[in-house]
């Protein structure tokens, strides 16, 4: 009886410990995309994302407590089906952990002037997996957040606020 009451706590425990973190990490994350300019629809993508993550590691510490897999099973089965999406979802991944990046550094911002190799226009829309840019022609240029990240990407608005945030002379 003791020991169910123990595990029942720790398990409580740690739902509540793995919940915090996701918030806490939503929240920063949310708010360096909001800052960024990001839609609301991405910023609405990355807390369920967060949620849907905190959800499987609860499943699994759930499971793995109540006996219903072993720990070996759990990793075995967890490492695999990492692997599966990885693999599968390897250049989306590619694009959305470099979208991150551009938000949480604030490279570009909506309304940006930027030119990425024969595209120069204005930053339209700022997605987790893309970017649009309005060229001067009026054609819309749709360019991965993976390219936009290995450059050369030259944002000309953005100078004066890029050289404050990062003490740049």
């Amino acid at each position: 009886m003791v020991s169910i009451l123990g595990l029942a706590v720790s398990a409580a425990v740690g739902v509540v410990v793995l919940v915090l973190v996701e918030e806490i990490l939503s929240s920063v994350i949310r708010r360096a995309a909001k800052v960024a300019g990001a839609s609301p629809t991405v910023v609405r993508d990355v807390g369920t994302a967060m949620r849907v993550i905190v959800i499987l590691i609860i499943v699994a510490g759930i499971l793995s407590l109540t006996g219903l897999a072993s720990e070996f099973t759990t990793l075995t089965i967890s490492g695999i089906g990492a692997l599966a999406v990885s693999l599968a979802l390897q250049s989306t991944l590619s694009n959305v952990i470099s979208g991150i990046f551009l938000l949480w550094d604030g490279v570009i911002h909506l309304n940006d002037t930027v030119e990425y190799g024969s595209v120069k226009g204005k930053v339209v829309r700022l997605a987790l997996r893309n970017t649009w840019i309005k060229m001067d022609s009026g054609k819309i240029a749709v360019i991965s957040n993976s390219l936009l990240s290995g450059g050369p990407l030259i944002n000309h608005s953005a100078t004066a606020r890029l050289s404050k945030k990062y003490a740049i002379e």
